[in-house]
Order: structure tokens, then sequence, then C-alpha cells
């Protein structure tokens, strides 16, 4: 099984376990990249949900992305340029927006929350924006170990 299979399953796997969108890919790739985040630190993934609150804007699928982006890319000081951060979560928003038909949660899923059709559906997106994070990092080299996604 590849890296970005594996992802893909662990984030399904997540989100079968209760996480929400956001938790689970961002779970999936603590656990698969074996990155420096606290349990505590997890939390930051909870509020995005149901597109921020089950408000249904920015999918959390793609919000847990964007926060695996920033942790391989992010700055910790003001000193640090935020552009390679900026330029990767840009362009993975728009790979998102191609391949799901948008970016926001009322938008790619308009069943009612907690309905079998809406979960169905946002475990579908959940694993796809996983496998499509891991082939994104693959292809632009965000990874300073060996460790490598889509092997």
């Amino acid at each position: 099984m590849s890296n970005c299979e594996k992802v893909e399953e662990l984030a399904g796997s997540f989100f079968e376990e209760g996480y929400n969108c956001a938790e689970a890919v961002v779970r999936a790739y603590r656990e698969e990249l074996k990155l420096n985040l606290s349990d505590e630190a997890l939390r930051i993934a909870t509020g995005f949900g149901g597109g921020i609150g089950h408000n249904g804007c920015i999918c959390g699928a793609l919000t847990g992305c964007i926060m695996v982006i920033n942790m391989l890319q992010g700055r910790i000081s003001k000193e640090e340029s935020r552009e390679p951060a900026y330029k990767s979560s840009g362009e993975f928003h728009q790979l998102f927006s191609k391949k799901f038909g948008g970016a926001c949660c009322r938008v790619l899923n308009r069943q009612p929350f907690g309905s079998y059709e809406q979960r169905k559906n946002c475990f579908n997106i959940t694993t796809g924006a996983a496998s499509l994070l891991a082939e994104y990092i693959k292809s632009q080299s965000l990874l300073t170990s060996t460790k490598d996604t889509c092997q």
C-alpha cells in the first residue's frame, strides 16, 4: 500500500470513528508523517467540521489539509516569510476546488447534516482530500525528511 493510499485509509478510519472531516485529515497526517503535534494541539481542527461549526462555509476537509500544509511550511516568527505557506495553501485550494467542484461545504454537500447521504459524501470528500494532499506534498517536495508520500 502506498503512503498516499495509507493517508486516505487513515483519514477514512478516523472519520468512521467519529472524528469530523478536519480532525480526520489532521490526525491521519500526524500519524503517517509523524508530525510533532500534541493531542492538545489537535483541538484546533474541531470547530472546522461542517464548514465551521455546521455553518456550511469552507469545507473542513480542505481546512484540515491547509493545517497540514502549514505544519510543513508555516512560520514560527514574524521574521520568517509567510509566502511559501500562502503559495501552497492557495494552490491546494485551487486543486481541491477543481477536483470537488468548490470549497464551500454547503455547495459540496447539500444533504442535511447527520443524514446517511451527508456522511457518505463527506467521507468521500475527506478521503479524497487526504489523497489529493499526499499527491500535492509529493509534487511540491514539501517534506524535508526522507519520508515521502504517494510512493
